[in-house]
C-alpha cells in the first residue's frame, strides 16, 4: 500500500485521517507544521503527500511549491473550505488534486488511488510520440522539449498523456475530470484549468498561443493540430 504523509495542524482532523488511512493499510507519518513534515519528507519517502493548506507558520501553498521545486511527489491539499482562493492558490502551486473537509475516509481513499493509479492504460498505442519538439514516452513515463527532460508533476503528465494520444480530439473538462483525475460526478473544473495553465508553462513556447494544449472556448481544450 502507499506510503502516505500527512501534514495537518488540527488534532482530531490528524488524528482521524491518519486512523483512518492506517485501518486502510497504508503506513502513515503525521506531522502538525510545514516545516516538520518536509525535515520527515526524505527520511520517511512517502508515495503521497496530504497537505493541509491553512498551516502555522510555513503554509501548505509555501510547503507545496517547495516540494515541487525537486520533487513531482503526488499531491493532495486538505482545505477547510471550497474557498476559490484557497482551491486556485494550491492548484497553482502544484497540487494535483483536493479535498474539502471534513472527508470520509472512503473519500479521501478514492482520491489517493485515483492520483497513484497507472498513467497510461491505454496499451497498443506506440511506445514514444514526438509531436514536433515534445517527445512522449508512454513507457517510460517522461517528457522532453528539444530533448531536454522536463519534470511534470502527476496531474500534469496524466493531462498530455491523455490529450496527445488523441490530436485534434476535444475534451470536455468534465470528460479530463473523468479519465485523468477519476472523478465521476460533477467535480470542480479549476482542477482543469489550473493544470492546464500549469502543463502549457512547461511544454508551450508562448503561452498566450498554446501550440499543443489549446482551448476551444465553450467546449474544452485539444491536443494540437501541430
Amino acid at each position: 500500500m502507499p506510503r502516505v504523509l500527512l501534514i495537518e495542524d488540527d488534532p482530531s482532523v490528524r488524528e482521524g485521517v491518519e486512523l483512518g488511512l492506517r485501518r486502510r493499510g497504508h503506513e502513515v507519518r503525521a506531522a502538525a507544521t510545514g516545516e516538520a513534515g518536509l525535515a520527515a519528507m526524505a527520511e520517511f519517502r512517502p508515495d503521497l503527500l496530504l497537505l493541509d493548506l491553512m498551516l502555522p507558520g510555513m503554509n501548505g501553498v509555501q510547503v507545496c511549491r517547495q516540494v515541487r521545486d525537486h520533487s513531482q511527489l503526488p499531491i493532495i491539499m486538505l482545505t477547510a473550505r471550497g474557498d476559490d482562493f484557497d482551491v486556485v492558490i494550491g492548484l497553482e502551486a502544484g497540487a494535483d488534486d483536493y479535498i474539502v473537509k471534513p472527508a470520509r475516509p472512503e473519500v479521501i481513499e478514492a482520491r489517493i488511488r485515483a492520483v497513484l493509479r497507472r498513467l497510461d492504460d491505454s496499451p497498443g498505442r506506440p511506445a514514444i510520440v514526438v509531436h514536433g519538439e515534445l517527445t512522449v514516452d508512454r513507457v517510460g513515463l517522461t517528457v522532453s522539449k528539444a530533448g531536454r527532460p522536463l519534470a511534470l508533476a502527476p496531474s500534469e503528465l496524466k493531462l498530455l498523456l491523455h490529450l496527445s494520444a488523441a490530436p485534434e480530439q476535444v475534451f470536455s473538462r468534465q470528460q479530463l475530470l473523468e479519465h485523468v483525475w477519476g472523478h465521476s460526478f460533477h467535480a470542480d473544473a479549476r482542477l482543469v484549468d489550473a493544470c492546464v495553465a500549469r502543463l502549457r508553462g512547461k511544454i508551450e513556447d508562448e503561452v498566450g498561443s498554446p501550440r499543443y494544449v489549446q482551448t476551444l472556448r465553450g467546449f474544452g481544450y485539444r491536443f494540437g493540430p501541430l
